[in-house]
């Protein structure tokens, strides 16, 4: 929805992963809502631009965010803005959850008169489409696609390497968590480096198997969690279907023509302000073997980053009690045993900070896209010193 032109503010959202409704504008000040997932009741991604006068400052009032997905994400949140869509800062935010059903208020004075502001820092279809004809230019690299979305969208996959171990990465289940392709970007970088040791060991030793985006659909419809149709796609890895989640059903059975015996499954959580991982625990046939191993990745991990921590996540599930409809759980169950290792595939779930990292934080970027690649090359080290230690 846009506003008026003879308004001072002009708010415009109809773009690439673009959400915003407009409510009403009062001279330098704008009351906003966020649309919800097409189907679903999910809604938290913001995206949008804003033109003023040059220096004006804005105030940017987006409001009933208490019916929001995750009201404890905005809790000591700060808006991402930027005015030349390369470089996000953060912007001066305040959170009300008393006013208009819960209001979150950024301010900026933007020295041009225009600026993008969105719940984290984007990243298009377009720059999917260059991360990966990038890529695939690589020496070793090999692009397939595993099928397509509800729209028609392609489900892209990268692999190279020439070892037996066979790692599954993927991002952007939730298409709103875009720190996720952004840390892929990290990873498919450092492995694709011909001078890096690290990638040089893993392509030795791992056949990579990468899915930048599985959510495409949902990416560029600026949907926060779901596809097209408003199905949470990590719900969906005990019984994907062609009609409700294609997206998942397209990369389960390309993993089972290869077998897991590694995989990772990126995202970002609103709540937490901090690096973590989500294991596994509670699948029906857990081993401590193959709990050791995921334990023993976390600590090498912790190790190497002081932006990755263990003392704040999401709690175990109890024995015999995980959800085999998420993608993590599934993967350890369905690949557990007789993989070659010695022990049951080793899935695990990593998120990162909407916010900031509390243990090392940045008042001017908070938790960033550079910070997210940054990452994705130290859990990519991690593995390959896992491994390594393994043999």
């Amino acid at each position: 929805m846009t506003s008026n032109v003879t308004d001072a503010i002009r708010i415009d959202a109809n773009f690439d992963s673009g959400n915003i409704e407009v409510l009403r504008i009062d001279a330098a000040t704008a009351t906003l809502a966020i649309r919800k997932d097409n189907g679903s009741d999910f809604f938290q991604w913001f995206h949008f631009r804003a033109c003023a006068a040059a220096g004006q400052e804005m105030v940017l009032r987006i409001t009933g965010l208490c019916a929001s997905a995750y009201p404890g994400g905005w809790t000591d949140y700060a808006a991402c803005v930027s005015e030349d869509r390369q470089v996000w800062t953060r912007a001066e935010t305040a959170w009300e959850p008393g006013e208009d059903g819960g209001t979150l208020t950024i301010r900026h004075a933007p020295v041009s008169g225009i600026a993008w502001f969105a719940y984290f820092a984007p990243y298009s279809i377009e720059r999917h489409h260059d991360l990966v004809s990038e890529a695939a230019g690589g020496e070793g690299v090999t692009h397939r696609c595993l099928g397509t979305s509800l729209d028609g969208q392609p489900i892209d996959c990268l692999e190279l390497g020439e070892g037996e171990t066979q790692v599954w990465l993927y991002a952007r289940q939730h298409p709103g968590e875009t720190m996720a392709e952004w840390w892929m970007e990290g990873a498919l970088s450092m492995l694709t480096d011909p001078a890096d040791p690290h990638a040089r060991r893993l392509r030795q030793k791992c056949r990579f198997h990468i899915v930048p985006n599985a959510n495409p659909d949902g990416s560029r419809r600026g949907h926060l969690r779901c596809n097209a149709i408003g199905v949470n796609l990590n719900r969906e890895w005990n019984a994907p279907s062609a009609e409700r989640s294609p997206e998942v059903l397209a990369i389960r059975n390309a993993m089972d023509e290869t077998g897991v015996h590694f995989a990772m499954d990126i995202h970002g959580d609103e709540a937490i302000p901090a690096v973590f991982l989500a294991g596994f625990e509670g699948i029906p046939s857990w081993t401590e073997q193959q709990g050791s191993e995921y334990r023993r990745y976390r600590s090498i991990l912790e190790r190497r980053t002081p932006d990755f921590q263990t003392r704040r996540g999401y709690p175990e599930a109890r024995p015999g009690s995980a959800n085999l409809s998420m993608s993590t759980n599934q993967l350890a169950e369905r690949f557990g045993a007789g993989n070659g290792l010695g022990h049951g595939c080793v899935a695990m779930t990593l998120e990162m900070p909407f916010k900031d990292n509390a243990d090392l934080p940045d008042p001017v970027y908070g938790w960033s896209p550079e910070r997210s690649m940054l990452l994705g090359r130290e859990c990519l080290a991690a593995l390959d010193e896992w491994l390594a230690s393994k043999a």
